[in-house]
């Protein structure tokens, strides 16, 4: 009994002896970071995990008497001290020229604010040395945000939307599918934030209808739940808005649509109003696509669709269109594209292996930029001769114009448009663009101040 006893009693004694200690003014450390920010932690959800590394650049073994967090148990925020998830850590050494990790994360607990509130707190680092203890910080802050939850009902995949009695003062979070019922509108107005969860859909039911009513200075925001600086711009957070098959008379005037799998899934239309007006939009950052119309009628009008996995916009299944001012500028970087930024589209296959034929009518672009890089075009005429394929190019900057086939040009050109900066996302054009002037002036004037002007 006795030599076990002092078994543990020599393990828990530290391997730096008193007289091994060091003056103040020789302990060298450092940190990856001084503060460690959470961007937009939403209450109740918590947060992505982060790290702080901490360096000892000095000659000899530093030890700390203890590590943890100034709030103790209280704190929202949570540690992993170089594997150890008690909160504190006491007698922790780091070797000359070595580090540890210190993983950080945090829960925020709901108040009564509709607006972002800081939440605080700090890794305190007491360290020995020949003089006492000393201290350094590393300073914790988290933006939280009250917010909405449109969480699955019980026993279901998905969620209903009280459309009367929507929140526009608080962000709303999507987590699976949230539907906007049969014979219902959900109306969104400037400065409504929607973020979605992965996987998670805005679901337009059969007879529902979306109406998106932004402004310039505060469009209707509909992006990924996570925003730390690593996610932002990342794509395939979330799965679509989707206008499925019955859905009518959509609207989206001012909207940012970023970060999904498909920013906008249209289904087959179903009277005689275009299943989708869509204008004075940015879809952007998409892993699969930015709009794909199934049999649908989309009328776009200064619109910006740009960096997706496969096709900027892809009509397909036939349908109905009209776009005039929109920028389709796929420069996706991920990996290699395996088809054009626009795709056209008049047939598909049955699950029983029927060609069936859909005609793709009274289809325009005009006054638009259709670039980026993929091959020698961004055009892909998938044409069956047995259905209507109708599609016009009218005063546009179309890469690979020349080899269009099977569409109406009307003085296009096919030349690099210019882009201010294609690595940074911004697609206004360079002064001197031979993009600018080239389109039609058309019975009815667009709007002077355009995304990409």
């Amino acid at each position: 009994m006795l030599a076990a006893g002092l078994t543990f009693f020599v393990g828990g004694v530290s391997c730096v002896r008193e007289d091994e200690l060091l003056k103040e003014s020789d302990i060298q450390l450092t940190f990856s970071c001084d503060t460690l920010t959470f961007d937009t932690v939403f209450t109740t959800l918590g947060s992505t995990t982060r790290q702080v590394k901490v360096y000892n650049h000095g000659k000899k073994t530093v030890r700390f008497k203890a590590v943890g967090l100034r709030g103790g148990h209280g704190s929202r925020f949570r540690t992993n001290i170089d594997g150890d998830t008690s909160m504190r850590v006491q007698n922790l050494e780091i070797a000359a020229g070595d580090s540890c990790f210190i993983f950080v994360r945090v829960n925020i607990n709901p108040n009564a604010s509709t607006e972002p509130f800081l939440v605080q707190d700090f890794i305190d680092l007491q360290y020995e040395h020949t003089g006492g203890v000393g201290c350094k910080s590393i300073v914790l802050t988290a933006y939280g945000r009250n917010a909405v939850y449109h969480n699955p009902q019980s026993g279901r995949s998905y969620s209903v939307i009280d459309c009367d009695n929507w929140n526009h003062q608080l962000p709303h979070v999507i987590i699976g599918q949230a539907v906007v019922d049969s014979a219902t509108t959900l109306t969104l107005l400037a400065g409504d934030e929607l973020y979605f969860a992965p996987d998670a859909t805005l679901w337009v039911y059969n007879c529902g209808t979306l109406k998106v009513q932004g402004t310039e200075e505060q469009p209707v925001l509909f992006t990924s739940l996570r925003q730390d600086e690593w996610y932002r711009g990342l794509p395939g957070q979330w799965n679509a808005i989707w206008l499925s098959a019955g859905s009518k008379d959509n609207e989206i005037d001012h909207a940012y649509i970023e970060n999904g799998t498909i920013g906008i899934i249209v289904d087959t239309n179903v009277n005689s109003n275009p299943t989708l007006r869509l204008s004075n939009t940015v879809i952007m950052h998409h892993s699969t696509a930015g709009i794909v119309a199934q049999g649908a009628w989309v009328e776009a009008d200064n619109v910006l669709v740009a960096d997706c996995g496969t096709a900027a916009v892809s009509m397909q299944y036939g349908g109905k269109g009209r776009f005039r001012n929109a920028t389709l500028a796929n420069y996706w970087r991920y990996s290699a594209r395996k088809m054009p930024g626009l795709v056209l589209n008049n047939w598909y296959m049955s699950s029983s292996g029927q060609t069936v034929l859909r005609d793709l009518s009274q289809v325009s672009f005009e006054n638009c930029i259709i670039y980026g890089t993929y091959a020698e075009t961004e055009v892909m005429e998938d044409k069956n001769d047995g259905a209507v394929f109708d599609v016009t190019f009218t005063g546009s900057v179309v890469k690979g114009v020349g080899r269009l086939s099977n569409s109406i040009v009307v003085d296009c050109i096919d030349v690099d448009p210019q882009f201010k900066d294609t690595e940074e996302h911004d697609y206004h054009l360079k002064e001197g663009s031979p993009a600018e002037g080239k389109g039609y002036t058309f019975p009815v004037e667009p709007e002077e101040k355009r995304w990409r002007h």
